[in-house]
C-alpha cells in the first residue's frame, strides 16, 4: 500500500535525529523554479501571499533568500523528522525503528506545495507554501495546482505500482492529485467522534488520527487494505454501517 499525508506548517530543525540515511527530493527542477519566484518577493508581499504576521513574513522571506540548490545535512533535514503538528504527533516518527523507517520510505509520500512530493528520508529545507496558495508562477500559471499539473499524480502512480493507496491527506492537498488518473484503488479513511448523540468529524482529532493510522500501517508493515479495518489506536474502530465504497469510517 501507499500512504498519502499532508505536510505541516510547524517545523522542527533544531532537534537532532538518529536516522543517518537521506535521499533528495524528486522534483529538483520544479523546486528551484518556485524558489526563484519566491525569492523576488519582499517580506510584506510574502505576508500578503500567505496571510502571515510580520514576524512570520520575515522568517519565511529569510528562508527563501537562503534556500540552496544543494541539499545537505547542514541546511536540511529528513522530511519525516522535520514536520511537527497534530498529524506528525500521531505518527511520532522519532520512536520508529530503522526497519519501520525503511518501510515508510517505500510506502509513504508527503504531498507538498513546494516539493510536490516528499519521501520520508528526503532532505527538505525549511519553507512555508501551502498547496492552496495563489502563487503566480508565469503568465499561464497562477496557482500551485496548475503548476504541478499531472506530475504529482504520475509520481504517485509510479510509487504505488498498482497497489492500493490510503489517502490520509487533507482535501487541500489531495486536490493536487487527479483521482481519475490514478491506476490504483484509493481508500479514504474518515474519523468521527461520538458527541451529543451523533458522530461528528472533529478536525483536531482527525489530524492526529491520520498520523496514528500511518504509524499503524508502518509498524505492522501492512500490505492489505482489509487489515486496516483492524485499526484500533486511541479507541477507534471500523464502522461498516457508516462506511461506503472506498470511504472507510472509523469511530470512537
Amino acid at each position: 500500500m501507499l500512504i498519502l499525508l499532508s505536510p505541516a506548517k510547524s517545523l522542527n530543525f533544531e532537534d537532532k535525529v538518529t536516522t543517518a540515511s537521506t535521499t533528495v527530493p524528486v522534483f529538483q527542477k520544479e523546486i528551484e523554479q518556485l524558489v526563484n519566484v519566491l525569492k523576488k518577493y519582499s517580506p510584506k508581499k510574502i505576508g500578503e501571499l500567505m496571510h502571515l504576521s510580520a514576524e512570520l513574513s520575515d522568517v519565511n522571506y529569510q528562508r527563501y533568500q537562503s534556500f540552496s540548490k544543494t541539499f545537505t545535512s547542514k541546511n536540511a533535514k529528513q522530511a519525516l523528522h522535520a514536520f511537527t503538528g497534530e498529524v506528525y504527533r500521531g505518527l511520532d516518527a522519532n520512536t520508529l525503528s530503522e526497519k519501520n523507517i525503511h518501510f515508510a520510505q517505500n510506502h509513504l509520500l508527503i504531498l507538498s506545495g513546494l516539493y510536490g512530493v516528499l519521501r520520508p528520508l528526503d532532505l527538505m529545507q525549511p519553507y512555508r507554501l501551502e498547496m492552496g496558495t495563489k502563487l503566480k508562477i508565469n503568465a499561464k500559471t497562477n496557482n500551485l495546482y496548475a503548476f504541478w499539473g499531472d506530475k504529482i499524480t504520475d509520481y504517485i502512480n509510479t510509487a504505488a505500482e498498482g497497489k492500493p493507496i490510503i489517502n490520509l491527506a487533507s482535501a487541500e492537498y489531495f486536490k493536487s492529485v487527479k483521482p481519475k488518473q490514478l491506476q490504483s484503488e484509493c481508500i479514504v479513511p474518515t474519523f468521527k467522534e461520538y458527541k451529543n448523540g451523533q458522530y461528528k468529524v472533529v478536525m483536531m482529532y482527525v489530524k492526529n488520527a491520520r498520523g496514528a493510522m500511518a504509524r499503524y500501517i508502518i509498524k505492522k508493515q501492512l500490505t492489505s487494505p482489509e487489515k486496516l479495518k483492524l485499526f484500533n489506536e486511541d479507541g477507534y474502530s471500523f464502522d461498516e454501517k457508516q462506511s461506503s465504497g472506498n470511504e472507510w469510517v472509523f469511530v470512537r
